[in-house]
C-alpha cells in the first residue's frame, strides 16, 4: 500500500525477547519507528502513555496479566492508539475477547513480515485488519449478538443526529475521514468533529468500537 508521510510509531509487546526484538527490528527496517518495547502486560500499560505509539503490536499470552487486560488498560489511557494483536492463537474465543477489549485487528504469528507491515499501516490508518477467516468470525458474532431479542429490547440507544448517523455508517464501511468528506461534501475537520461527537455520545474510545456499535445497531448496512 502507499507509504504514509510520517513513519508509523509502534510499541511491541511480547514476553519472548528474541521474538520481541526481531519484530521490532523488522518493522524498523521497513520504515516504522518503534518507540518502545515491553515484556509483559503490566509494563505495556505503564510505558504506553509516555511512548504514545500510534499502534501497539502485542501478544495475548503475557504471563500473570493477560494481553486482553492490557488492551483495555492501554486504551483507557490512550483512546486514540490502536491495538493490533499478533498471537500464536487463532482460537475464536481469544479473537473475540481481544476485539471486545478494543483491539482493532488480529493476526496470527504465521503472518509474513510484509503482511505484518501492511497490517500496521492499515491499523494506523483506521482500518480493522484480521487474518483471513477471522474477520467473518468477528462480524458474524456481533451480528448474532445484535439479533438477540433481549439485547435489542434492553439496549439504550443515544440520540445521534442524522449527519452523525450518516458519518457513522461510512466509518463502519471502512472509509477514511477524507473519503467520507468527499462523499458528503464536508471538510476533513467537520468529519472528524462528527466522529468525536459520536464517540462522546456513545461513550466509546475508538473507531473499531464505532464499527462494532454500527453493526450491532444495524447501522452498517445500506449504501
Amino acid at each position: 500500500m502507499t507509504a504514509m508521510s510520517e513513519p508509523v510509531t509502534v510499541m511491541v509487546v511480547d514476553d519472548h525477547p528474541i521474538w520481541r526484538e526481531g519484530v521490532a527490528r523488522d518493522l524498523t527496517e521497513r520504515g516504522c519507528r518503534v518507540v518502545a518495547t515491553a515484556p509483559d502486560a503490566d509494563a505495556a500499560v505503564r510505558i504506553a502513555p509516555a511512548a504514545r505509539p500510534q499502534v501497539v503490536l502485542m501478544d495475548l499470552n503475557l504471563g500473570a496479566t493477560s494481553g486482553v487486560a492490557a488492551i483495555s488498560g492501554i486504551l483507557a489511557k490512550l483512546p486514540d492508539t490502536r491495538v493490533l494483536v499478533l498471537s500464536a492463537s487463532g482460537e475464536h474465543a481469544d479473537v473475540l475477547d481481544a476485539v471486545t477489549a478494543g483491539a482493532s485487528g488480529y493476526l496470527v504469528k504465521s503472518a509474513s513480515a510484509e503482511e505484518l507491515l501492511d497490517a500496521v499501516h492499515r491499523i494506523a490508518g483506521g482500518f480493522p485488519v484480521f487474518t483471513p477467516g477471522l474477520a467473518g468470525l468477528v462480524l458474524g458474532e456481533y451480528r448474532r449478538l445484535a439479533a438477540e431479542p433481549a439485547r435489542r429490547e434492553n439496549a439504550t440507544v443515544p440520540a445521534l443526529t442524522e449527519r452523525e448517523t450518516e458519518v457513522l455508517r461510512l466509518v463502519a464501511k471502512g472509509m477514511t475521514a477524507k473519503q467520507i468528506g468527499e462523499r458528503l461534501v464536508l471538510s476533513h475537520r467537520t468529519v472528524e468533529s462528527h466522529v468525536q461527537n459520536t464517540l462522546r455520545k456513545l461513550q466509546l474510545h475508538n473507531r473499531s468500537q464505532l464499527v462494532r456499535y454500527a453493526i450491532e445497531q444495524g447501522i452498517a448496512g445500506g449504501d
